[in-house]
């Protein structure tokens, strides 16, 4: 662009800064239209997939986007000195609001360089990282490449080699601790934006169209001499079911809607209560089905998720307008259930089994996911519904092999620690440790009832007697005597297993009608929002101050 005039053919004057906007208006134009020639952007659309300012317009509320860095690259000019094209980073940052809640964001763009180191700008996007902290907004990353992770050309370009360092993850962890921290992966995710997706509160992949490894086919054949495609390497299937992503999308405006549907319930920072709302759904409402709902033969199953659904609020969330349960991590961890929902308007998070999945026997996966998700409704001060059918830890030599104790124990611990009031429903089963840790998960300290389905004791019922009278059974003549001294021994225990029998002693505080389990949990959610969680939030006002620091995201566990 000549020196002396603007875009539009006027000559500077010298007399106001109009000329200088006006080249700052013409690098943002270039920058934020797409170059429908350029290699890059062809590449993004024949994978079917949404350019980077596509993807932020259709995440945030419209016209909300106020980005920072907005003119971050390398300008071209030609021989004229006049501004012919634009190179920008590959990351795009800005404020925005989603539902009309301020939010942070950072968004690869993998047309550029598919976002390698040498497609970005020094620290821009750990610079976004601090800002959100700081401000105390929700951080939202749209992952789309490496996201500043190495690549060998990069050496070229410096002349030399480097000692690799944390690229600001450090600033991740950071914010971590203090603002809810969620991940869309809306690609091939690799080495440093593989970390990142683990250093997060929320991660959504979209089938068929995002992967996540450390490295990629061409570094993994290299290196270990396997050939895989992509999505052999680090699809859906494989990292939406062992815990690194949480959630899965079939396609990026699912995960966009998966992540408005996931903030709604949390505050924006630590030091703020989750937002309430006001729910059409009565408090008082008693559901019919729940009376029922529970087999009265032990053995057969039920439907958890919708036990969960009759029993929270039915006012809808940006995700399910059916309901207000929002589930979390449904492929991973599958024999426990996790997710958020509202009771009386009120974000809680809601913890149970799934008895259609290995009897809801909590084995390793599922333990992790427990801890995870405890750990995450403790930081943000979300009351948890603890609805209990638990029969105890997975056993057998996988489970052994999978060291189920061991991660057993890290739930255990994060029950125990919970900060976060704990509304406990025995609505089945409750066996042994794993058992005495879900039903008595703050060691007595906790509110409790249970249904008339209650089921208890230090073993099963069926599985205790073979243990206890092995002797007697064994010295049977025949399996039919020993089949019929194991129903006269049954049917002695079966009169002492009644949850009556446990109340009788204080065993169990009070057996509820099922019917009334949404009246006292909409209760119990509003005592602990109106007098537990304001002192919690204080507390930690007060032992922070006014401003964050860095520091203050140092040792939350992922």
């Amino acid at each position: 662009m000549p020196s002396d005039a603007t875009s539009s053919g006027k000559k500077d004057d010298g007399s106001s800064w109009e000329h200088p906007l006006e080249e700052l208006r013409a690098q943002q134009r270039l920058i934020r239209s797409p170059n429908l020639k350029d290699p890059g952007y062809i590449r993004q659309k024949a994978n079917n997939k949404l350019w980077v300012r596509e993807r932020i317009a259709a995440l945030l509320d419209p016209d909300s986007f106020v980005e920072v860095g907005s003119i971050t690259g390398k300008p071209r000019l030609n021989e004229k000195g006049e501004l012919e094209s634009f190179l920008p980073a590959n990351s795009v940052t800005g404020w925005g609001r989603i539902r009309n809640r301020k939010v942070f964001i950072t968004a690869d763009d993998f047309s550029v360089r598919g976002g390698h180191a040498d497609g970005g700008i020094g620290m821009k996007a750990p610079y976004g990282e601090t800002l959100a902290m700081r401000a105390r907004v929700p951080l939202i990353r749209l992952l789309d490449g490496s996201s500043g992770g190495g690549s060998v050309a990069l050496y070229l370009t410096l002349g030399a080699t480097y000692i690799p360092h944390l690229a600001g993850l450090g600033r991740s962890m950071d914010a971590l601790a203090v603002v809810p921290l969620v991940s869309a992966l809306l690609g091939p995710v690799v080495g440093l934006a593989a970390a990142k997706t683990a250093i997060g509160h929320f991660s959504v992949m979209v089938k068929g169209l995002s992967q996540l490894f450390a490295a990629g086919p061409p570094v993994v054949k290299q290196a270990t001499f396997e050939d895989l495609t992509k999505e052999a390497l680090g699809g859906w299937e494989i990292h939406a079911t062992n815990g690194t992503v949480d959630n899965v999308a079939t396609s990026e405006l699912d995960a966009f809607k998966q992540i408005a549907a996931f903030l709604s319930y949390l505050p924006s920072s630590i030091f703020e209560l989750p937002p309430a709302t006001v729910s059409p759904d009565p408090t008082t409402r008693r559901e019919e089905e729940l009376i029922r709902i529970i087999p009265r033969r032990r053995a057969r199953s039920y439907d958890i998720r919708k036990l969960v659904k009759l029993i929270v609020d039915v006012d809808g969330n940006p995700y399910d307008p059916s309901s207000s349960f929002f589930e979390i991590g449904e492929t991973w961890g599958r024999p426990m259930v996790t997710g958020f929902a509202r009771l009386g308007g009120l974000p809680v998070g809601v913890i149970t089994s799934d008895c259609k999945v290995n009897g809801g026997a909590i084995d390793a996966l599922g333990s992790q996911k427990t801890t995870k998700f405890l750990t995450l409704c403790n930081h943000f001060g979300l009351p948890i519904l603890n609805l209990v059918d638990q029969p105890g830890f997975a056993i057998g030599s996988l489970a052994e092999r999978m060291a189920t104790i061991r991660h057993g124990a890290s739930a255990m611990a994060a029950f125990y620690h919970s900060t976060s009031p704990i509304y406990t429903v025995i609505i089945r089963r409750a066996f042994g440790v794993a058992g005495g840790a879900f039903a008595d998960p703050n060691d007595g300290a906790g509110t409790r009832v249970a249904w008339p389905s209650g089921d208890w004791g230090s073993l099963p019922l069926e599985g205790g007697i073979e243990a206890a009278y092995k002797r007697q059974l064994d010295a049977k003549e025949s399996p039919e005597e020993r089949e019929k001294f194991m129903n006269e021994l049954l049917a002695k225990f079966e009169d002492v297993r009644s949850p009556l029998k446990t109340a009788h002693k204080f065993g169990v505080e009070e057996i509820i009608d099922p019917r009334d389990t949404r009246p006292l949990a909409c209760e119990w959610a509003s005592h602990a929002y109106q007098h537990i969680l304001p002192q919690l939030s204080a507390s930690r006002q007060a032992a922070h101050g006014p401003d964050v620091r860095p520091s203050v995201g140092r040792g939350y566990k992922l």
